[in-house]
């Protein structure tokens, strides 16, 4: 079915496989612009399905959502890069989706996503794909330490383990119940940063300043934006990080938002660790100090509209919310933050996700700072941490 030249007009229905934390995000942008939105996902009270128009309680696999999904909606999009590639193509043999199935089946393995990216002339880490005991055994002594990675579902740190030796491998590969994964090489990190990108049906693309991030614990815990990078130092290798996100949405050939999360070596040099087909925890500073945020952005290039600017208002800095600050330190009881106290802070911009329950690691929301200048955001992000009970930024 070619729906590539059509425009979804506001008032219309959108759609969403997946209800978490981004899919909230969307909706509420998707509501602004005028549409209404229908959520597929099996949990009754996820993030998005809270908010969403419709909620359609069914798995991602389910035909009869499916069905009911495509009847409803024009254009259909994800939140998360585990929706079944098959489900996707369903989909699209009825309405617009996007990303496309072919795109997303890329992504949601390491494996074909480190092939794919390498085939594109753009260096990631050394590395080896990993099927069986033969594939560790016969590995580079090169790639000693370095992380093991299952190839499929794994997030947030999730399904990684650092080895330091093959017989490490050995038994992390085991751990993992010998499901396919790839053994990289541990590089020589001086910081990690991301380029949300979005590109429309008709090929048109736009850029967000790129942010860089700080990991604790494999979970994104601090992004910080500023003007001055654009004409500072680091403007030749954001230039580059930027030319190499917009290469890879071109040979993937996608649609909607992407981010590309790059390593930043000691020696300058740039790695693309993996790409996200959809908006990135790293690009939630756009709500609030972008023109455009990357789920308007989301919205448009599914409905076919134009694409909104990416311009920077102001400097800013997320700090991811986890579920650990409803626990009084050194203890299992817990308590609610002290937000009136973080929103003491007159640039704190306050986004919580609606999740009932607190748990250690759980992204539970985040607050983004906004300031005049990168070192009153600082200040404010840290006296926003402090505030909560959140190590300094």
């Amino acid at each position: 079915m070619s729906t590539n030249g059509m425009i979804v007009e506001p008032g219309g229905w959108l759609g969403l496989m997946g209800g978490g934390q981004l899919g909230r995000m969307f909706c509420h942008a998707a509501q602004s612009l005028g549409y209404k939105v229908a959520v597929l996902d099996p949990a009754a009270d996820g993030p998005a399905a809270m908010v969403a128009d419709r909620h359609i309680l069914a798995g991602y696999d389910d035909t009869a959502g499916l069905d009911e999904l495509a009847r409803t909606c024009r254009a259909v999009t994800t939140e998360f890069e585990n929706v079944p590639a098959d489900s996707l193509r369903a989909l699209a043999a009825r309405c617009r989706v996007s990303p496309s199935a072919d795109a997303v089946a890329v992504v949601q393995d390491r494996i074909a996503e480190k092939t794919f990216i390498a085939g594109q002339g753009i260096p990631v880490a050394p590395h080896v794909a990993v099927r069986g005991d033969d594939d560790l055994r016969a590995a580079p002594d090169t790639l000693f330490p370095g992380i093991l990675k299952v190839a499929r579902l794994g997030y947030d740190g999730k399904g990684q383990a650092r080895v330091q030796t093959r017989e490490q491998a050995l038994a992390a590969f085991e751990a993992f119940g010998r499901v396919p994964c790839v053994l990289e090489a541990l590089m020589p990190l001086d910081h990690e940063i991301s380029v949300v990108i979005a590109r429309g049906f008709d090929g048109a693309t736009v850029m967000f300043p790129v942010a860089r991030n700080v990991h604790r614990d494999g979970i994104l815990a601090v992004s910080t934006v500023d003007r001055a990078a654009l004409s500072g130092p680091d403007a030749a290798l954001e230039r580059a990080a930027g030319d190499a996100a917009l290469r890879i949405a071109a040979g993937l050939g996608y649609h909607g938002v992407l981010c590309v999360e790059f390593f930043v070596l000691r020696d300058g040099s740039l790695l693309v660790n993996e790409i996200a087909p959809r908006p990135h925890n790293s690009g939630h500073y756009t709500i609030d100090a972008c023109v455009t945020s990357q789920f308007e952005q989301q919205a448009r290039a599914m409905a076919g509209l134009p694409l909104g600017s990416t311009d920077l208002l102001a400097p800013a800095v997320m700090l991811n919310i986890l579920g650990d600050i409803w626990y009084e330190p050194g203890t299992d009881r817990q308590r609610e933050p002290d937000w009136a106290a973080a929103l003491a802070v007159p640039s704190a911009k306050l986004h919580l996700y609606g999740k009932r329950d607190a748990r250690r690691g759980r992204k539970m929301g985040h607050v983004t700072i906004v300031a005049s200048t990168m070192s009153q955001a600082r200040r404010d992000a840290a006296a926003v941490a402090a505030a909560l009970g959140m190590a300094a930024p």
